[in-house]
């Protein structure tokens, strides 16, 4: 894609006063809007929401947005959110990148002017970022569902165990000529004084 063509939209979202109660979010808008490539920057109460999905998609559609920056919680969260939004609106959703605002900034730096701060710079570096992503694909592959367990002490049995309840092959492989690890080589367990073996 020819990079003079990128059009970028930012969305900060408010998370009701999770992040608005310590970040201008307003504020962290309109210094988007300053950014190289960035055609349209909003903040919105809750972004995650169907009324937020729907002005992605809507801005997507009406103003031939190709990159999408959200500034909101962590992507462990809701980043699958967002990229269904915006294959939805017929865009690759690995065009989406997100911006952790509030683990990042507002539940960690108490003062408001600092987290706004914070706030600006990790939007201006996913708005870097997500100007160089490329469309990818997804595919799916045949996987071998079986695990190789290396240590067959405390640790490792366990893990076996519960992988095989789960209906897993596994293989579980120890150096030495028993199983147990250090757990083996002791005399009585504390504070019920078990036999260690």
């Amino acid at each position: 894609m020819n990079h003079s063509k990128i059009k970028t939209g930012v969305y900060v979202c408010h998370c009701g006063t999770n992040i608005a109660g310590t970040v201008d979010v307003a504020a962290v808008a309109e210094f988007a809007r300053g950014l190289a490539g960035v055609s349209i920057a909003r903040d919105y109460t809750y972004m995650c929401s169907d009324p937020g999905q729907a002005l992605i998609k809507q801005d997507i559609q009406e103003n031939g947005l190709n990159r999408i920056v959200v500034a909101s919680c962590s992507p462990l969260m809701h980043e699958p959110t967002f990229r269904r939004a915006c294959a939805e609106a017929g865009l690759n959703p690995f065009f989406c990148q997100m911006a952790n605002i509030r683990e990042h900034c507002s539940w960690v730096v108490d003062d408001r002017t600092q987290a706004t701060t914070k706030s600006c710079s990790l939007v201006a570096a996913a708005v870097r970022r997500v100007h160089h992503h490329v469309p990818l694909e997804m595919r799916q592959v045949e996987m071998n569902q079986s695990t190789l367990i290396v240590g067959a002490g405390i640790a490792g049995i366990e893990t076996a165990l519960k992988l095989a309840e789960a209906g897993k092959q596994v293989y579980l492989v120890e150096r030495e000529s028993s199983i147990g690890g250090h757990m083996a080589q002791l005399y009585k367990t504390f504070p019920t004084l078990d036999c260690a073996a």
